[in-house]
């Protein structure tokens, strides 16, 4: 049995989960113990080389935070600590796991690789405007309890209530923030993009990981392909057609931004996976099947197309509700809990802080994804500098004691 419980030291709001395994308590920032690199091509700062995928921006690439300062030494300058034999996190395999699995992570990864980077073609022309009566500012509660976790599905119990999105943030709602945070101080206008503070990451010097100094740090790019918010100089906008689809080009640290800045955080792994999947360990956030009209995903691309707009286009939050759309039939999709677009439309960040690494871990699989990355144990991750047209988030939060 493992135990996710609440980390006694940090401050309300805030708070961290902190798994339990074999009676030892395994040290993090914002969830379980560090994973193994599990997806090295997503990695590279070439994953981002095509057009309307991760951006690369000096300062960024190199680790180093939007400020004047000279470059970072990474940790070299001598030979590099061993890394060291460490728990994995219960429920996340250390490696792509055995026997099937393993082969097919083979020769999905380097489709996966390209899909989170390259997504898909960026659509030309705005989508018109679909109203899918889910409510992007409502929150689904999940409760305290056990539940099965992992390909493996060991048993993992998480011992408090917490909230999270019923959907993703839509670029309406982040917008909005833009313009609240801009006004508050809180992010700050560059040539790069908008930018905003962050307090950085302790550096161990081994390899595969990248400083993160504290500084400011990129959120979003503007004026680049794929983003879905413009501004005039005075008031940021979600494009027209776009405002209840997803918010993508967004970073870690802008996704992370954005949660903080209401008094939220971004989910743990682990809490993302339970409220994906509930407690009895379905491969899909609905069941265990998948139908081309259960999400957005590589294989439903053609059905939708003609409605969204241009190909591979994201589609608006909770479209894959039953309902019917100028004669597409949707299949309702909710996770147990009642989120929607827990599988496909676009990865979503999560707020684990690894040791021994700067990688953060991406969930939920994405529009230009086959089915094997939808379902609720897949994972993927990047640098915390990395966007892309096929990655946005969601926010979680603590339930007050009563």
């Amino acid at each position: 049995m493992v135990r996710l419980g609440r980390h006694p030291r940090l401050r309300p709001g805030l708070q961290r989960g902190i798994a339990l395994r074999d009676k030892a308590a395994v040290r993090q920032r914002g969830g379980a113990a560090a994973p193994r690199q599990l997806d090295d091509g997503t990695h590279r700062r070439g994953a981002g080389a095509c057009h309307g995928s991760a951006g690369r921006i000096d300062g960024v690439a190199t680790g180093g935070p939007l400020q004047e300062r000279g470059p970072l030494d990474g940790g070299t300058g001598g030979k590099r600590p061993a890394r060291p034999r460490r728990s994995y996190a219960p429920g996340i395999p250390p490696g792509t796991g055995g026997g099937e699995m393993k082969r097919a992570f083979i020769l999905l990864t380097l489709i996966s690789a390209l899909a989170v980077g390259c997504a898909s073609q960026v659509p030309t022309e705005p989508p018109p405007y679909i109203e899918t009566g889910i409510d992007p500012d409502s929150w689904a509660l999940v409760p305290a309890g056990e539940f099965l976790m992992g390909l493996h599905k060991e048993e993992t119990m998480v011992d408090y209530d917490y909230e999270i999105m019923v959907t993703d943030v839509t670029n309406a709602q982040y917008a909005e923030y833009l313009n609240e945070a801009l006004a508050a101080g809180a992010v700050s206008l560059t040539e790069e993009g908008i930018v905003g503070y962050y307090p950085g990451d302790e550096f161990h010097g081994y390899d595969h990981e990248m400083r993160i100094d504290a500084g400011d740090w990129l959120h979003i790019p503007l004026n680049e392909p794929g983003l879905r918010i413009e501004f005039d100089g005075e008031t940021f906008t979600p494009l027209p057609g776009y405002e209840n689809h997803p918010m993508v080009m967004v970073t870690w640290f802008g996704a992370r931004a954005y949660c903080e800045f209401y008094g939220w955080r971004l989910p743990t792994e682990i809490e993302w996976e339970k409220a994906a999947r509930g407690t009895d360990g379905r491969a899909y956030p609905w069941g265990n099947e998948i139908e081309r009209n259960n999400a957005n995903f590589y294989s439903s691309h053609d059905l939708f197309e003609k409605i969204v707009g241009g190909q591979g286009d994201t589609t608006p939050v909770g479209f894959y509700n039953g309902q019917t759309y100028e004669g597409y039939q949707t299949l309702d999709s909710p996770s147990p809990y009642g989120l929607y677009d827990m599988a496909g439309n676009v990865w979503q960040w999560t707020g684990n802080v690894y040791d021994y690494q700067h990688y953060r871990y991406m969930r939920g699989g994405s529009k230009a994804d086959y089915e094997y990355f939808l379902r609720t144990w897949a994972r993927n991750s990047a640098g915390p500098t990395y966007y892309s047209p096929s990655v946005g988030f969601r926010c979680a939060r603590d339930v007050a004691d009563d």
